[in-house]
C-alpha cells in the first residue's frame, strides 16, 4: 500500500539558524534526510519548505519540493498545505519525517505507515521507545509518552510520566516505564484536514506539543516501540558534532 513522505523544513531556528543547509560530512542535513526517506517504500518524497535557499537546495540534489506558507504554527499545518498542494486523497497516508534527523531509519518510517495503514480506526500513528536514563526522563525536551493496553496514547508531556508516588520528589523511579516519543507521524490526509480547523488547544499551548491537539478533540494515536533504535535529531550545535562525529566512526 502506498504512502507520502513529507519532510517540512524551515530555515529559522532559535538555535541552529538555516539548520536544514547545514553541512554534514559534505552533504546538508536535508539531503541526508531525504537520503534515508529514499531507503524507505515510500512512493513520492517531498521537502515543504517556506525558503528558497532550501527549495533550490533540494531541487539541485533531484529531490521534489514545494513552497508553503510563512505563516504556519506547526510542521503538521505545512503538510496539510502540501497535501492540498497535491490534491492527495482523503484516505491517502502521509508520513511526516522531521527535517532536522538525517539519521532516521528507514525501517521506522515503513513502520509508523504500514501501523496506519493496517488501522481503520485511528488517524494518525507514532513511536516511541524506552527511556534509558534518569537525566532523560526529567529533561523537558525529551517528550515522553505513556500508552494504555490497545496501543493508543493516553498522554504526551514534557514532565516526568509516569511519575511514582513515593518518589514524587526525586522523580527517578518512573523512568524504568518511561517512554520517549519519537518525533514520526503517520496521517490520513482527512486528519491533517481536521487538525487545521480546530483552534490551538489549551494543553498543545502549554505543553509545545501539537500531537495533543488530536487528542484534545477526540482522535486517537496509534503508539508503537520503534523496531530499531530512532537516533535524536538535531537541535543544538553539539548534537550536530555528535551526528558528525557517528558518521565518521561508522562510514
Amino acid at each position: 500500500m502506498s504512502f507520502t513522505v513529507i519532510i517540512p523544513a524551515r530555515y529559522d531556528s532559535s538555535r541552529l539558524p538555516g539548520k536544514p543547509l547545514l553541512q554534514i560530512a559534505g552533504i546538508t542535513m536535508i539531503q541526508r534526510v531525504h537520503i534515508q526517506a529514499q531507503k524507505s517504500n515510500a512512493d513520492r518524497i517531498i521537502v515543504a519548505t517556506d525558503n528558497q535557499e532550501i527549495f533550490d537546495e533540494v531541487i539541485n540534489f533531484g529531490g521534489q519540493a514545494c513552497m508553503t506558507s510563512t505563516d504556519h504554527q506547526s510542521g503538521t499545518d505545512r503538510l496539510q498545505e502540501v497535501a492540498k498542494q497535491l490534491e492527495l486523497p482523503p484516505e491517502h497516508v502521509v508520513v511526516n519525517v522531521q527535517g532536522d534527523e538525517p539519521l532516521i531509519p528507514p525501517e521506522v518510517i515503513n513502520q509508523v505507515a504500514d501501523n496506519l495503514l493496517a488501522r481503520n480506526s485511528v488517524g494518525v500513528a507514532t513511536l516511541a521507545e524506552p527511556i534509558m536514563s534518569s537525566d532523560d526522563f526529567n529533561n523537558p525536551n525529551v517528550v515522553k509518552v505513556i500508552v494504555d493496553n490497545a496501543g493508543l496514547a493516553l498522554l504526551f508531556s514534557r514532565t516526568p510520566i509516569p511519575c511514582s508516588r513515593e518518589d514524587v520528589s526525586s522523580k527517578i523511579a518512573g523512568y524504568q516505564h518511561g517512554m520517549r516519543h519519537i518525533g514520526i507521524y503517520a496521517y490520513r490526509t482527512s486528519m491533517l484536514d481536521k487538525f487545521i480547523s480546530w483552534p490551538l488547544a489549551p494543553i498543545e499551548k502549554l505543553e509545545q506539543l501539537e500531537q495533543l491537539r488530536f487528542m484534545w478533540f477526540g482522535e486517537s494515536i496509534h503508539v508503537d516501540k520503534a523496531v530499531i533504535s530512532v537516533p535524536k535529531g538535531i537541535d543544538t550545535e553539539q548534537d550536530l558534532k555528535d551526528v558528525i562525529k557517528f558518521l565518521k566512526n561508522n562510514t
